[in-house]
């Protein structure tokens, strides 16, 4: 028989002690739920609301500030040193 020890686990005996499961489910953790060491269920914690995705900063302009108009030849640049190597 093989358990995740990393994972809590509980039978259904065990469930009625709702203390023990919600602390376990408020640190994020899965809990499993057997019976006569059969695994019936895994009680999933809910997911807390995500964050806003991170407002990247505009390259494009930050670019355009620093070399105007002119356009940089990095590629061509990086494909002639290639061959060197």
């Amino acid at each position: 028989m093989c358990h995740n020890r990393s994972m809590p686990s509980v039978n259904i005996r065990q469930l009625r002690d709702t203390r023990r499961l919600k602390a376990w489910l408020r640190a994020g953790k899965t809990v499993e739920l057997r019976e006569r060491d059969r695994l019936i269920a895994r009680i999933v914690p809910e997911r807390e609301e995500l964050k806003p995705p991170v407002e990247w900063p505009d390259f494009a302009a930050r670019a355009r500030k620093i070399f105007g108009d002119r356009v940089v030849p990095v590629v061509d640049d990086l494909l002639r040193d290639r061959g060197r190597y």
